[in-house]
């Protein structure tokens, strides 16, 4: 039997990159998945419901930083398979930022990086709490990065509002292991996603730099990752919460 067959999935952030990796890892394992994303996610699902035998999927256009739009998504969820078990709280601001020093960043475009990345979460992790505590289940994963064990410069909007995370996880799991709603971060090293590899050739640079400092000196694709999604959404990981998994080729060790 598949691992997560019965469950239903909601992943933000998944009309492409390492999102639609995470919900159609989600699927293949019997899980109905919600794709939402600020952009439409249809070509996403399609992709999934075309390759994965069963698969039942649906694209939701949603602002996750909008705490109406995040409710109306939960129960629009709910309604269109049955129920919620599992949240990946997966998107984020970051292939489009631009390494500056801190002084430079423009403060409009910091909150939209908080609004998104920490704002987003929390009211994604409320809406779907409604859910997970009546039925005293619930399974949150938070996507985090390993630039918060590294210090890394010149992006303090982004590593700042993954730092968050750390603490985030630490508290909520918390608040809500009283309802066996366990809650823990995934973090990923640098990935090549769609977004990293169109960075160019200064990027390539820096991509370089990143391979040559791990143990496993290869590139992180996104399947290095979807197993550990799948783990930390199954009943497997059921008694492990608040914890911080870093996923990064040995680049750095939490």
């Amino acid at each position: 039997m598949p691992r997560l067959d019965g469950k239903v999935a909601i992943v933000t952030g998944a009309a492409q990159g390492i999102g639609a990796h995470y919900a159609r890892a989600l699927a293949e394992e019997g899980a109905k998945v919600a794709l939402v994303d600020i952009l439409d996610g249809t070509a996403a699902a399609e992709s999934i419901t075309a390759d994965v035998p069963g698969a039942d999927v649906a694209a939701f256009e949603t602002d996750i930083s909008n705490e109406a739009a995040c409710l109306k998504l939960v129960d629009d969820v709910v309604a269109r398979f049955g129920g919620l078990h599992i949240l990946i709280n997966n998107a984020a601001m970051f292939g489009t930022l631009k390494p500056q020093p801190f002084d430079e960043i423009d403060i409009d475009l910091w909150d939209r990086v908080q609004a998104v990345n920490v704002r987003g979460t929390l009211l994604m992790c409320r809406a779907a709490a409604k859910v997970f505590r009546p039925q005293n289940y619930g399974k949150i994963v938070n996507v985090g990065s390993d630039t918060i064990l590294k210090g890394v410069p010149f992006m303090l909007h982004y590593v700042t509002s993954k730092g968050a995370m750390y603490a985030f996880t630490r508290c909520l799991a918390n608040e809500l292991g009283e309802h066996n709603i366990c809650v823990n971060t995934l973090a990923p090293g640098l990935t090549m996603s769609e977004a990293v590899e169109s960075w160019g050739p200064e990027g390539d640079h820096d991509k370089g730099l990143v391979i040559a400092a791990r143990a496993l000196k290869r590139p992180q694709v996104p399947e290095d990752l979807t197993g550990a999604c799948v783990f930390l959404s199954s009943p497997e990981s059921d008694f492990m919460t608040g914890q911080y998994v870093a996923i990064n080729g040995g680049d750095c060790f939490s």
